[in-house]
């Protein structure tokens, strides 16, 4: 028994007031920035926790901006203690003292007074246009160490009780190459704080300090019992699972592996990544506090889907995430961590759900399209200024989970598809770029009993200067996403520039030039597939293959599904013959 008095329509409306709040911050950033990845790619979150870090609302954005920020709020109510007034707003991206993900997500946040107390602190952050370092984006894989990928931000105030610390900022926006954009972005996101500041106290105003905070630890007490149920319901024991990416970006072509074991013991579940590869020298390096966060992401995908908009810092109680010092699930400063939202980051999540997949194979969760981004800098003609033009449009579609198809279109394991698409007409209109291919590709997904989504095609045309191409930010032509529960992994993907009628082969993590002229392609995997192919219905067979998502011989050989090229009818003494399985 709590002895909490609070009624329960009085919770609820509290309890999704500080969930509307982090998606109002969202919009008020979507409605303000004119950064590509964050006006239209939402690269970006928004959160709240309250005095003592405890994670209150974090309704949505990519797993690794906000999952385990509440180490970040910890270190600023350390730092700066009495400190902290009305108005202030503090800055950091720094992965070791800040406990950020990588230099580009830069992250602002706002202690929440009423009447002089101390109650919340309001996160928001967003993905940069630049932030310094040796070659814009800040994936470029062969930094010498992290101060080669861009300024180091440890938190400080840039907002003091409401004046802004201009000589700061100025110090802070003169070691980024497109210092307006950045400074338009910054607003946005510390205008969207002022508005959950707002937003808090009126919420204070109504209910009253007593009863908004009773609610907060019921909130994250019911969260604590509700996890902590879902997790007794799974067998005891350990269970395996590991996913490795393409590269470090230095040594090429030699994999780097993630390895979780999960166990399940009462109401409590560890995520041991201890058997992960070592540090590497390359690009790839996760923080801890990044792998907590996708860890913990890839868990909550196992429960009840009923509880996914409500998670918070009860819901990460029983949970316990192990990454010893100086591996690439926990690299020690000064490694490199440019590309771990895409490299290792996503890994650590596949990882997650590979082994928990083999925990709870009802709800087994299979690995999402790689990541195919790329960095492009280089001299629009049309104005004369440079640029740096990045999109996460040539992804795979999202994996299968048990009972469903994966999503088409969806992109980025690590974003859980909170990070979108853009669109032709805004690229074609930002950058000297034409759109000449776009759409899905037959038998690029992953087959299993629930399909993962389909592969693209993607290619666009270099109508500028000659550019380089920092293919960093991409995964997936040595590795596959997984599948589970005997279901097939996503296919390998492939990347080419193509000049006239030559076709020159591309690869991850790597630096390349595309001349004026010159196409950039993308074949990309779709997402893994759940459960044996053999056992998808043949009625789901056959509308893949009307809707072209795969051919009568993909059918055939890979489901087990006898379809009549000439007429599309499924021939079934012929599927029933291919479906007999051996004594």
């Amino acid at each position: 028994m709590t002895g909490r008095t609070v009624d329960p329509i009085t919770l609820s409306t509290v309890w999704h007031a500080f969930q509307s709040m982090g998606r109002e911050m969202r919009h008020v950033i979507d409605r303000t920035a004119q950064n590509y990845l964050i006006a239209q790619l939402h690269d970006m979150a928004a959160g709240i926790w309250d005095v003592k870090a405890r994670t209150i609302a974090v309704p949505e954005g990519p797993t690794s901006m906000f999952l385990s920020q509440h180490f970040t709020v910890e270190y600023v109510l350390e730092k700066f203690g009495a400190d902290l007034r009305p108005g202030d707003v503090i800055l950091t991206n720094d992965p070791y003292k800040g406990y950020c993900n990588h230099l580009p997500d830069w992250g602002f946040f706002r202690p929440i007074f009423y009447k002089g107390e101390l109650l919340f602190i309001a996160l928001t952050r967003g993905h940069q246009l630049d932030t310094g370092g040796s070659f814009p984006g800040g994936y470029f894989p062969n930094g010498y160490d992290i101060h080669a990928e861009g300024i180091m931000i440890p938190p400080i105030k840039v907002v003091d009780e409401g004046r802004e610390r201009s000589d700061v900022l100025e110090l802070i926006w003169n070691n980024v190459r497109w210092p307006e954009g950045v400074r338009i972005d910054n607003y946005a996101l510390m205008a969207a704080l002022k508005v959950c500041d707002d937003r808090i106290v009126a919420l204070l105003d109504k209910y009253g300090r007593s009863t908004v905070l009773e609610c907060v630890d019921e909130m994250l007490d019911r969260m604590e019992r509700a996890v902590r149920d879902q997790i007794a319901r799974v067998p005891e024991g350990t269970y395996y699972g590991e996913s490795a990416s393409d590269d470090d970006g230095t040594v090429l072509d030699e994999p780097v592996w993630v390895r979780c074991e999960a166990t399940f013991k009462g109401d409590e579940m560890v995520l041991d990544f201890s058997k992960s590869d070592a540090q590497r020298k390359g690009f790839v390096n996760c923080t801890y506090s990044s792998t907590y966060s996708r860890a913990v992401a890839g868990s909550f995908l196992f429960f009840d889907p009923a509880l996914a908009q409500f998670h918070n810092g009860g819901s990460m109680r029983p949970i316990s995430v192990v990454a010893p010092p100086g591996t690439v699930v926990h690299a020690v400063y000064p490694a490199t961590v440019g590309g771990s939202p895409v490299n290792v980051g996503t890994q650590v999540l596949e990882a997650t759900c590979a082994a928990l997949s083999k925990a709870m194979p009802d709800r087994a969760v299979a690995g999402w399209g790689r990541r195919r981004g790329h960095y492009i800098f280089g001299i629009d003609p049309r104005s004369g200024d440079r640029y740096v033009q990045t999109t996460t449009d040539a992804d795979g579609g999202s994996g299968a989970v048990a009972g469903f198809d994966g999503f088409e279109g969806a992109l980025g394991m690590s974003g859980l598809g909170s990070i979108t698409r853009g669109n032709v007409e805004e690229v074609e209109i930002r950058f000297p770029w034409r759109a000449v291919k776009w759409h899905f590709v037959p038998d690029m997904a992953g087959a299993g009993r629930w399909r993962g989504g389909s592969g693209t095609l993607w290619e666009w045309q270099n109508v500028g200067g000659d550019v380089g191409v920092a293919t960093g930010s991409s995964d997936g032509d040595l590795t596959q996403p997984p599948g589970a529960a005997s279901g097939h992994p996503g296919p390998l993907s492939r990347m080419y520039i193509r000049r006239g009628d030559e076709v020159l082969a591309a690869r991850t993590h790597r630096m390349i030039q595309v001349k004026t002229g010159e196409v950039l392609g993308k074949v990309s995997g779709g997402g893994g597939g759940v459960g044996d192919p053999a056992e998808r219905d043949p009625r789901a067979v056959l509308e893949d293959v009307l809707d072209e998502k795969i051919t009568v011989a993909h059918a055939r050989e890979v489901y087990r599904v006898a379809i009549d090229p000439a007429d599309l009818r499924i021939d079934e003494p012929g599927t029933s013959a291919l479906r007999v399985r051996p004594d």
